[in-house]
């Protein structure tokens, strides 16, 4: 029986997403410092740049089958091996709002593009673009919707403390984009910082994924549960061990007939049968099988960019860049 809250619109979940799919993958070497996701093991070769043009390939498909509108860009560079993630380094916003953001590997900062802002603004009503990335130039990072974790719902916007997530910058974009900022310190069990905030919760309408034993202030992490609570979601509770498996790191969507949860495969058989029922309550889970994209230490969500912008007409399900 499909639930009828599934039919009503929510902000937190996007109809509509932006994936790059790369013709020549590899491990960044440059974020291997900070990305203790990362693989230190990855294949630099042709057959992993081909297995993951294939898992983007069919992702897209899936999310397309389930009525997601899927903007699909190619990235032939050789000099970007990233942009398989382009939630770094852009987000878009209700109202007609457009960031772009700051990175800290220099290699990073080539995977943003015009064309992609371009499409946006001819597919969507876009009233503004505001440009963070010259904050660079002063050592200010703010890598986009991998740093944050947004509520769009009770904007909030979840930052765990890292190189990668600047005060500064943070808070300068959450005074243009109408957030309150809720900053945190987290690691993993043998004291690693965690790199990003996306790897560590998910927040969708009804529920939220959530590493709590990663917070490292308890006042801190009680403050969040209660923000959570207040705002009537379900709290599911990942183990150290499920956010290594990537089961924080999903998005969830407007489909056609549900809202889903885009995860990816690995993640999803690291859920409990408990923890997949509460989000079954509200969203339907549909695991994505990307595991070279993986080693690169980002999992579905990090490929996926929200499009939270209204349309200028009716757009067809799959559109090529």
């Amino acid at each position: 029986m499909k639930n009828v809250r599934n039919q009503v619109f929510s902000i937190q979940a996007p109809s509509a997403v932006v994936m790059v799919r790369p013709h020549n993958f590899q491990v960044n070497g440059q974020t291997a410092q900070d990305n203790a996701f990362q693989s230190e093991r990855a294949p630099q070769d042709g057959d992993i740049a081909k297995t993951a043009y294939d898992e983007i390939t069919s992702a897209s498909e899936a999310l397309t089958a389930y009525g997601v509108t899927v903007h699909l860009f190619e990235d032939e560079g050789h000099s970007t091996p990233d942009a398989v993630f382009p939630n770094n380094w852009f987000s878009t916003h209700a109202g007609g709002h457009v960031a772009i953001y700051p990175m800290k590997a220099v290699n990073r900062r080539l995977e943003r593009r015009l064309d992609v802002i371009e499409m946006l603004k001819s597919r969507y009503r876009v009233q503004d673009v505001i440009d963070y990335s010259g904050l660079e130039a002063d050592g200010l990072f703010l890598e986009g919707t991998g740093a944050m974790v947004l509520d769009h719902i009770d904007r909030v916007a979840y930052a765990v403390q890292s190189d990668r997530t600047d005060p500064i910058a943070l808070e300068r974009f959450c005074t243009h984009f109408n957030f309150e900022p809720m900053a945190f310190a987290a690691s993993d069990e043998f004291g690693t910082p965690i790199y990003h905030t996306n790897v560590l919760m998910c927040i969708a309408t009804q529920f939220v994924l959530i590493g709590l034993d990663m917070i490292e202030n308890e006042t801190r992490k009680q403050e969040i549960i209660e923000r959570f609570q207040a705002s009537g979601r379900i709290i599911i509770a990942l183990s150290n061990d499920q956010i290594l498996e990537f089961a924080g790191n999903a998005i969830e969507l407007q489909g056609k007939d549900d809202r889903i949860l885009a995860l990816s495969q690995r993640a999803y058989q690291a859920l409990t049968d408990t923890q997949i029922k509460d989000i079954e309550k509200s969203a339907q889970p549909v695991p994505l099988t990307i595991p070279s994209i993986e080693l690169a230490g980002g999992s579905v969500r990090c490929t996926i960019a929200g499009v939270h912008l209204t349309p200028r007409s009716p757009a067809p399900r799959h559109v090529g860049a």
